[in-house]
């Protein structure tokens, strides 16, 4: 077996580094402390020691509710709604004397809706269910006994058991690796699921437990683990492992996280730590910030208005009722003789007036309740589930190459979509491909590369420049132009001065060998050889990465296989003009993130020399230079600013040579540092690299290109002439993301920019004197000026705000998000139609959207693609996430997911648009066909002298919301357009609709409650005027309050249906079906209702066939009825559509004439 291993290992695309060696000089000043006592004892699960410890199993369970809470909980949520607690109250109330209807009556509908939603709670939470089944069921190789594995379930996981887990299956719960296929231990981990990041990581195990390479080896393996306490923290691990009678130092590289993939490995054992809920990726499940619409709470606000109305009116209802019922008996005259309240009980008993009237005020809060309308909520829920549906299922948001459709993650903020205000946005991976080219280079003080990039070509239009004769790199482009172009993925430089091995004829080969070597050898990328072709392809952690690679590779210097400690190049040799194999031992890499912006692998060549080779940023690069490092330095400097103008990413490239005792005393301190376990674990190795990244010798740069997406440019002018501010909030150099700018029309022509910046000479003076106070006291008053003489200019610019950008670099960026400078930077930047944050980091572009929210009060859209920019998409009122290269974490964390910017277009200006208009309308008119229906049962009640009788059959009062008036509303919150996608793209100023709240403000709401309010005063009023003293039918009987009341009834469905029809702008067949068929449908409900026996119709039996249906003054007064409510909403909408039109009804207008290749 251990040859077997070794032959593998020879064959290994794997490799280790020095830098992870273990070390047995380390701090465990943590071990046993507070949240650092979790104790292990390996392949002794049952042990009495680990049975006292009580460590949870590993059933996971993700689901919200149990057979046992499912009931409990579900309701509780329900209830949770003061409109349906509210009607809970009234249907409880109902089973007393006081109900002014049955209580069946009013209990049914309110199952109605509950029960919808609970269903709804109950199918999404039984999906959950099944994935967990799913998951728990899945099965891992455990150590059973005497060296045996075997299949068991996930779920049967205890804490110590010892697990083989093969290549491709996910890691069952939280692992210590101890051994692998490979001698030394390591293996490949893809993360995906954790960090959404789909490069590899490299794992690796103590190699005190690295010889254990099979089954019956672990015959009787025994250790003990003692480590910190279970923790959301996916890169910390901090332990220590007792075995053989010696302690070894634990790191996060011997950590294999739950729900992460074994790859490129056949086979790992490893000992379980954390099972379940202690696994750091469920630690990491918590729920994502809990978003609701403006609109939604602004609707609650609505609620607590209507409840004022019912209270108001019950009270006074309750007045008056006390006050008549007090005269009711005077001098044993009974003025009311029919109520006989010389017999009555409680509720009309002259003697006790005050408690009557409590009593009454009680039975008008129930009676009332109808203003509230009790299928609002569940309505709005089922709309906005179909309209995520529609998003979801547009073509004209999938992206066929990547085969991804737009996902509405969540239907909560629909209509927000509509009333964006600002869009935050990301550079890299949103605005542009992430897919690098290496397409241009600086090396010894000359620039190489001919090739154009997008930005430049835009720069040329901007100017009205042509492309043709311009010389670039002082070469003349037609000449130096490929005859054909490069397909090589990741690499568009041409350059014949140093391609097909003519560098060796440059002044300067040495040098540009050098340079291609390091690109070569510096990055942690593993080489893939076709077998069949024998083509080597790469898999890296960046796409910048694998480009610098393929540049290599293509200019003569081919990485074409890694070892554990080793990497082989395939060179081209300047004295032989052949190709040879070198092989360079890597003693340690010293990797990139995000603070030390740069990257270092220290190797050893067949020489003997060591050498430290590193790329990193020019703003940490330049300052790490040796002084005499070389005289071509401002040339490359110049040139780093020429690739920053054209829109390219640049590195700088520099090497040392070091000597043997300074690479011992850096390796001694970087390995202590790496396995120290103390709290300043980071410090000690940045201090480490400190020491050993210096004085270095520059040889050169390289700028790769990001393409823009395609329609980027196109979907921002559309976005900006929506009304819509855009902000990019990047990390790039401030003249990059200028011209990145101005080539995707976020900069245009004609625009003025105001740039604030801590690039000035006195600030410059200060850094060289160090003095910090002093340079923090400057920099906040130059900013504050800066800012000041901003807000100044725009106040006295004669031209239009929108026509000035807004450009911050991001140390400036830092000063202006403080407390006392915050609102005078936000004022500046709203002024502004575009602001450019540059240099900003990810806490930055979080805080900068914050103070966007919740300074402004207005909807914010952040997007983005990577982990960097999750804490912005959280932040904002809506984040969308860009499923691009890298990974799938910001898509996690974002509302909706898209695979494109320019997809944007289309889902705020159509989609947004759109569902603002129908929820803002469907809302609306729910409060007024309930405002029409409650408000005429409280006029009939005045009428009555509020007697607390209902004018309605209780029946015709409970199935009003259900059947009656609900489902057209629902049609038109799912189909209604007020104008077409065509439309929506060729006007994009119509979104200002939604921007500024146009049908959802304070005066359109309380104009739908008025038109409520009127509706019910004429139907009630022309029904009873008509019918009141004169015969109904043939047989001359007057109209009695079942028919009144039923009549009534019949004009309020006929009328809110009806005003259903005029405000709808796209009619359907659904809507067809779903407006006449509500109208159709009361009329059947009251023909079969009406045969029923009178013990169930009551008052309804028979009442449509024997007394409505014969009688020609039914029919008349309906129609007459119905016309006239319609009267004065057909007036007003005629006379606001002839001299106050909307921008969305002049459309229409222009599209009615046939106008529309006249925009104007």
């Amino acid at each position: 077996m251990a040859g077997e291993t070794r032959r593998k290992l020879r064959l290994s695309k794997i490799y280790s580094f020095g830098c992870w060696k273990a070390s047995l000089q380390e701090d465990h000043s943590r071990i046993g402390r507070p949240g650092f006592s979790r104790v292990v004892y390996c392949n002794e699960p049952e042990s009495f020691e680990s049975s006292i410890r009580h460590y949870g199993t590993n059933y996971v369970r993700t689901t919200k509710y149990t057979v046992a809470t499912f009931l409990p909980k579900s309701l509780f949520e329900q209830f949770r709604r003061v409109a349906n607690f509210y009607f809970l109250v009234t249907g409880t109330l109902a089973f007393t004397p006081l109900a002014p209807y049955t209580a069946v009556s009013a209990i049914i509908p309110l199952f109605i809706v509950i029960g919808a939603s609970m269903i709804k709670e109950g199918i999404e939470d039984w999906r959950r269910k099944l994935q967990d089944i799913e998951v728990n069921n899945r099965k891992v190789k455990v150590h059973k006994h005497n060296g045996v594995f075997d299949y068991t379930e996930w779920k049967n996981l205890r804490v110590g058991d010892l697990v083989k887990v093969e290549k491709d299956e996910f890691f069952p719960a939280d692992l210590l690796l101890l051994s692998s296929t490979y001698a030394d231990a390591v293996c490949y981990v893809e993360t995906m699921n954790l960090d959404g990041e789909t490069n590899l990581k490299l794992k690796q195990g103590l190699e005190a437990t690295s010889s254990y390479c099979s089954d019956s080896s672990f015959r009787d393996f025994k250790a003990s683990v003692r480590c910190e306490d279970p923790n959301a923290h996916l890169y910390s691990f901090i332990g220590s492992m007792e075995f053989e009678a010696n302690q070894y130092p634990l790191s996060p590289q011997q950590l294999l996280l739950r729900d992460s993939k074994l790859r490129n490995t056949d086979y790992i054992y490893g000992a379980v730590i954390f099972t379940g809920h202690d696994t750091k990726v469920i630690q990491n499940a918590t729920d994502p910030p809990s978003k609701r619409s403006k609109i939604e709470r602004k609707m609650d606000k609505i609620i607590y208005l209507l409840f004022l109305i019912v209270f108001s009116m019950s009270l006074v209802g309750s007045i008056f009722f006390g006050i008549w019922t007090k005269d009711d008996l005077e001098s044993d005259r009974m003025k009311r003789w029919y109520l006989r309240p010389d017999h009555s009980t409680i509720f009309f008993d002259p003697k006790r007036a005050p408690a009557a009237a409590i009593y009454h005020f009680l039975t008008g809060l129930m009676l009332f309740g109808y203003f509230i309308p009790i299928s609002l909520y569940v309505s709005i829920e089922i709309v906005k589930i179909v309209q995520c549906i529609f998003i979801n299922r547009d073509k004209e948001m999938y992206y066929e190459e990547a085969d991804k459709p737009a996902h509405a993650r969540t239907s909560n903020l629909n209509e927000e979509l509509g009333q964006v205000d600002t869009v935050l946005s990301d550079k890299t991976g949103t605005l542009t491909c992430n897919k690098m080219e290496f397409i241009k280079c600086s090396i010894a003080g000359t620039a190489y590369g001919t090739n154009v990039t997008e930005v430049e070509r835009a720069m040329k239009r901007r100017n009205g420049l042509p492309l043709a004769h311009d010389k670039l790199n002082g070469c003349d482009q037609i000449e130096c132009l490929p005859v054909k172009e490069s397909h090589i993925k990741g690499f568009n430089f041409y350059d014949g001065r140093i391609m097909n091995g003519n560098w060796v004829k440059e002044p300067h080969a040495d040098v540009i060998r050098k340079f291609f070597r390091l690109l070569a050898l510096c990055h942690t990328a593993i080489p893939e050889v076709e077998e069949t072709t024998g083509e080597v392809s790469y898999e890296a952690e960046s796409p910048d990465e694998a480009a610098f690679v393929v540049a290599a590779r293509e200019l003569g210097f081919e990485f074409y296989e890694r070892k554990q400690t080793s990497i082989s190049l395939r060179e081209l040799d300047p004295e032989s003009k052949r190709i040879v194999d070198r092989v360079y031992q890597v003693l340690n890499v010293l990797e990139f993130n995000s603070s030390r912006k740069r990257m270092s692998v220290i190797v050893r060549d067949e020489e003997g020399k060591i050498l430290l080779l590193c790329k990193g940023a020019d703003s940490v690069m330049f300052e790490r230079l040796s002084k005499d490092s070389s005289d071509f330095e401002e040339d490359t400097r110049k040139h780093v600013n020429e690739y920053a103008d054209a829109g390219l990413r640049t590195l700088i490239l520099a090497y040392r040579e070091l000597d043997e005792e300074e690479y011992r005393k850096f390796n001694k301190k970087f390995n202590e540092a790496k396995n120290s376990v103390s709290a300043d674990h980071d410090d000690l190795i940045a201090e480490a690299t400190e020491m050993i990244e210096k004085e270095l010798t520059l040889l050169g740069a390289t700028a790769v290109e990001d393409k823009l997406q395609n329609g980027v440019p196109d979907c921002i002018y559309k976005l900006a002439q929506a009304g819509i501010k855009i902000w990019v909030l990047t990390g790039d150099k401030m003249e990059t993301a200028i011209n990145i700018g101005f080539a995707c029309s976020l900069l245009r022509r004609g625009m003025e920019q105001f740039i604030i910046s801590l690039e000035t000479s006195h600030i410059q003076a200060l850094e060289k004197l160090q003095d910090k106070s002093a340079i923090i006291e400057a920099s906040k008053a130059s900013i504050r000026d800066q800012i000041t003489r901003g807000k100044v200019s725009l106040a006295t610019s004669s031209g239009p705000l929108k026509e000035v950008a807004l450009i911050i670099d991001g140390k400036s960026l830092g000063y202006a998000l403080e407390d006392d400078m915050k609102n005078m930077f936000l004022e500046l930047a709203m002024g502004c139609a575009s602001v450019i944050c540059c240099r900003s980091s990810p806490k930055q572009k979080a805080l900068v959207t914050r103070l966007v929210k919740s300074g402004t009060g207005k909807v914010t859209l952040a997007i983005g693609d990577g982990a960097n920019d999750v804490g912005m998409l959280q932040e904002a009122d809506i984040g969308i996430g860009i499923s691009g290269v890298e990974g799938m974490q910001a898509v996690m964390a974002s509302d909706i997911a898209i695979a494109q910017f320019r997809h944007l277009e289309r889902l705020l200006l159509v989609h947004g648009h759109w569902c603002y208009r129908r929820i803002s309308m469907m809302i609306c008119y729910f409060f007024f066909k309930n405002i029409t229906f409650g408000f005429s049962l409280f006029l009939y009640e005045a009428h009555a002298a509020f007697s607390g009788q209902p004018a309605y059959n209780d029946w015709f009062l409970s199935l009003y919301n259900v059947f009656f008036s609900s489902l057209p509303v629902v049609a038109l919150g799912v189909f209604d357009q007020d104008v077409s996608a065509r439309l929506c793209l060729k006007f994009p100023l119509l979104y200002q609709g939604g921007a500024q709240n146009v049908l959802f403000r304070w005066g359109w709401i309380l104009g739908w409650m008025f038109n409520g309010f009127l509706s019910a005063t004429i139907i009630f009023f022309l029904c009873t005027s008509t019918l009141e003293h004169q015969a109904f039918n043939s047989d001359g009987h007057v109209a009695g309050r079942d028919i009144l009341g039923t009549t009534m009834y019949t004009c309020v469905v006929w009328a809110v249906n009806l005003q259903m029809a005029i405000t709808i702008r796209y009619f359907t067949l659904i809507q067809h079906i779903l407006i006449w068929g509500s109208i159709i449908f009361w009329y059947l409900f009251c023909l079969a209702y009406g045969a029923m026996s009178p013990t169930l119709s009551t008052t309804a039996y028979k009442l449509l066939v024997e007394a409505l249906a014969p009688s020609p003054a039914f029919w008349v007064v309906t129609l007459f009825v119905t016309i006239c409510t319609l009267i004065p909403y057909f007036t007003y909408s005629a006379i606001q559509m002839e001299f106050f039109p909307m921008y969305h009804e002049r459309i229409q207008w222009i599209r009615h004439k046939g106008g529309l290749s006249d925009p104007q």
